[in-house]
């Protein structure tokens, strides 16, 4: 089968890698001629992972056209960018093809899921299946190559038993899931969770409060998934709070390194006005606020993280006002 990743930037260069490992067909398609040179020309792409040397069969190209005769196709791009793409390679599209996500977010517009964007935007001739590769994963983990272990998420079994054979090996381990509402709500609504971590990071606090921020945000997202018909069980998996531990504490995360840089300065001003990296919990934290208010649903950390970055309200004021909303039993 031949494999098309589309994005050559960290995730996408990190999962091309894994299945050139695997000795499976795989090319990378960017628009970065610098991106696609490093790649094929030095082994590298220094700009996401200075000094790892990547597998030497791994290719990159600027042509479009390379999906034609493609079995899967992996899009490793921002969510505002998947409609884009996918109605760009549609035209060029000839096998009933596998598509694998990796985006976590929403449509900024329709807050549609990922998953109902691409259904949405590829003819249903050209398309097999969705299948969503997510969990709790960093791709500059994977590159060098360290355990990780991350769902392949489809309403069609069988298509998700293609990706996780296909990508599985001695350090990316894949399981399959079916609850694509539960497991897409979960990896989304966990990049607002990451700000509110890296805020509280920011303005000092440590340990206590950071078990409190993932245990209450969990239940958060629990609470949103299930309003929608996901299931409560997924949110106690890779997609929900493997994948909430995980941006909530690392180094890694742009959502986090994001939100500690606002609480260091209590103030949101610099993030907005200087910020360049595409941090997929400032979307997401917007379109939540929306679709929670008109279906009356509780969440109170995703409230505060809307409240500082869409309304200017002060960091440490936000922390103070969680702590004292209305004294209440735990379930």
């Amino acid at each position: 089968m031949k494999t098309v990743v589309i994005g050559s930037g960290s995730w996408g260069t990190a999962l091309a890698q894994v299945l050139a490992d695997n000795k499976e067909e795989v090319i990378i398609y960017g628009i970065e001629k610098s991106e696609i040179d490093d790649i094929n020309l030095n082994h590298e792409n220094s700009k996401y992972f200075e000094g790892v040397e990547l597998n030497p069969n791994l290719k990159a190209t600027d042509d479009i056209t390379v999906v034609k005769d493609a079995d899967i196709v992996l899009l490793a791009v921002p969510t505002f960018a998947i409609e884009g793409i996918c109605l760009q390679i549609d035209p060029y599209l000839k096998n009933n093809i596998i598509v694998v996500n990796v985006s976590k977010g929403f449509h900024p517009e329709t807050s549609e899921r990922m998953s109902e964007v691409i259904r949405r935007c590829i003819s249903k001739e050209h398309l097999s299946s969705v299948v969503s590769l997510i969990g709790p994963s960093h791709a500059e983990e994977v590159v060098i190559r360290l355990l990780t272990t991350i769902d392949a998420v489809s309403l069609k079994e069988e298509d998700a038993q293609v990706i996780q054979r296909t990508f599985s090996n001695n350090y990316l381990r894949i399981y399959t899931g079916d609850d694509e509402i539960g497991s897409e709500l979960g990896v989304a609504i966990k990049n607002v969770m990451a700000i509110a971590s890296g805020i509280l990071s920011g303005l000092g606090y440590q340990d206590n409060t950071r078990a409190a921020l993932i245990t209450r945000g969990l239940q958060e997202m629990i609470r949103y998934g299930v309003f929608f018909g996901g299931k409560q069980q997924t949110f106690m998996g890779l997609t929900g709070i493997g994948d909430l531990i995980v941006t909530c504490t690392s180094i890694h995360s742009r959502n986090f390194e994001a939100g500690y840089q606002i609480g260091k300065e209590n103030d949101v001003t610099n993030f907005l006005k200087y910020n360049k990296k595409t941090v997929e919990g400032v979307r997401t934290a917007k379109i939540v606020h929306k679709v929670a208010k008109e279906n009356n649903i509780d969440m109170p950390i995703c409230e505060e993280v809307y409240q500082i970055l869409f309304e200017g309200k002060e960091p440490k004021t936000c922390a103070n006002d969680l702590m004292l909303r209305e004294l209440k039993k735990e379930f």
